[in-house]
Parts: structure tokens; C-alpha cells; sequence
């Protein structure tokens, strides 16, 4: 399991090879990539994204280790940035891998709801306009029903 909580920017084909490397007991391997999009009414300047070391890191590797266990997972990756970023950078990705691809892509999703509703991460978009601090939004809440 690898966790990271980043400023910079990762490099997703050396990630994603990375994380497959050796895992020849596995039949699938899923990764998603969040991007930062831009705004449609509003264009967004940045979005500046603050955490808690050592909370964050901790809640991400609980989520994770849930994911693993719960579709029997070989292996799960979680990297998600913070600072300032702008429309078009890579603000986050999941790796997972198991035996079967339903495991896989099921986990994925699982990982990708949870960190959208329940990672302690704060999200500020700034606009021409002003910012805005982001709130949660009823769709992100309604994903976690399924699971």
C-alpha cells in the first residue's frame, strides 16, 4: 500500500507502471486520475487546497486498508496533492489491484467516493470574481450509500 500526500506534481505513467511492476498474481489493475477542471460561468484561476499532516495521511491509509480488505485488493495506492493548483493538473489518483476486475474497479470507485466526501481536505476555488471556500455537495454524500 503506498499513501502520499503531495505539493508537487507526480509523473501518472511512471506511477502507474511503478505500482504494477511485480504484482503477477493480479489480474487487474485500475487507476483514476482526478484533474482540477475548470469553472463554466466563472473561469477558475487556482484552487488552493490545505490539509492536516499527519490526519490526512492517517485517514487516507484507513480508507485504503478498508478498500483492501474489503475487495480482497493485492495492493492500493492513494496520492492526492495540496497547495495551489490550476485547471488541467493532476490533483489526485488511485491505483488498485486485484485478482479479478470487478475487485479492482469496484475499489477504485469505493476509493474515489470516500476521498471526494470523507478526506480532511479543504478546497478553495478562486475566480475573477473572489473565492469561495467548497462545500459538500448532496451527489458526493448519495455515492456513499451504495457502499
Amino acid at each position: 500500500m503506498h499513501i502520499s500526500v503531495q505539493q508537487g506534481a507526480f509523473d501518472l505513467g511512471a506511477v502507474s507502471a511503478e505500482f504494477a511492476r511485480g504484482h503477477t498474481d493480479m489480474g487487474a489493475i485500475v487507476t483514476f486520475t482526478g484533474i482540477v477542471r475548470d469553472l463554466p460561468d466563472d473561469p477558475l484561476q487556482a484552487m488552493e487546497i490545505e490539509h492536516y499532516p499527519g490526519m490526512t495521511e492517517s485517514a487516507l491509509r484507513g480508507m485504503a486498508e478498508q478498500a483492501i480488505e474489503r475487495f480482497s485488493l493485492g495492493d492500493a495506492l492513494v496520492i492526492h496533492r495540496y497547495g495551489t493548483l490550476v485547471p488541467g493538473e493532476m490533483i489526485m489518483m488511485v491505483a488498485t489491484a486485484a485478482r479479478h476486475r470487478k475487485d479492482a474497479f469496484e475499489a477504485a470507485e469505493f476509493l474515489m467516493d470516500y476521498l471526494k466526501s470523507r478526506a480532511p481536505f479543504w478546497k478553495r476555488e478562486i475566480t475573477k470574481s473572489g473565492s469561495e471556500w467548497v462545500a459538500s455537495k448532496d451527489e458526493d454524500e448519495d455515492a456513499l450509500a451504495r457502499w
